[in-house]
């Protein structure tokens, strides 16, 4: 790697949270290590029970992470957008990749080898911190998707995963579906024509208009408080 794209994947290292406030030569010393991947919508990063390569960041674009089945259908695990890294879980574990990893729009990713974010962290207590931070975030977002799958209605679910987007103090506001509702309806645990049916029940109560992949929540309050 020649001098000047180590400079710059370091800077967009330096940028991405997990990174976010390293020196710059642990942030050089991971430049080293890194490569870049641009990848065309629908292409897969790995599959499951691939063995780890590195640590993956999303610089732009999008991914999806998920479990598939010998039956065709999969399971949405999470989506992966700008500044979000993944495979932290099982990059220092002698295993393979418990999910597959799929591109769901053109996408820049930097991979950051095994190798080099060991020798890094060994060095960075700062870095170990982060790492351990990332991982409790996978934590509790894995224990909030059980729990949506197991103890919440259809409804519920739905409403939840548009709470998500509210900007601070907004009762109103616009979202844009980065991925298509058959890809959300499975990150929701709900088949496609659940997810058609709980959006136009919100419709119809006045909650939430929809036009193709743009949902406006029209009164944030209500919706949260609605029981159908």
């Amino acid at each position: 790697m020649n001098r000047d794209s180590q400079v710059g994947f370091a800077e967009i290292l330096s940028r991405q949270p997990l990174f976010r406030g390293l020196e710059n030569e642990d942030l050089l010393t991971l430049a080293g290590g890194t490569r870049e991947l641009r990848v065309s919508k629908h292409e897969m990063l790995f599959q499951k029970g691939d063995v780890p390569e590195g640590v993956y960041v999303v610089v732009m674009g999008q991914v999806k992470l998920f479990i598939p089945s010998t039956q065709g259908w999969e399971k949405v695990v999470h989506m992966e957008g700008p500044g979000a890294s993944f495979g932290e879980a099982v990059v220092f574990m002698d295993k393979p990749y418990p999910v597959s990893a799929q591109a769901t729009q053109d996408s820049i990713i930097l991979v950051v080898s095994r190798e080099i974010l060991t020798q890094a962290i060994d060095s960075s207590v700062h870095l170990c911190r982060k790492m351990l931070a990332s991982l409790s975030v996978r934590m509790h977002e894995l224990l909030s998707d059980i729990e949506a799958c197991t103890l919440r209605s259809s409804a519920q679910r739905v409403i939840c995963y548009l709470s998500q987007f509210a900007p601070p103090n907004a009762r109103s506001y616009e979202i844009s579906l980065e991925a298509n509702k058959q890809t959300v309806a499975a990150q929701l645990n709900l088949a496609p024509e659940t997810l058609s049916r709980v959006l136009s029940q919100l419709s119809g109560a006045g909650l939430i208009h929809v036009q193709g992949r743009s949902i406006t929540v029209l009164d944030l309050d209500k919706l949260r408080a609605f029981n159908p």
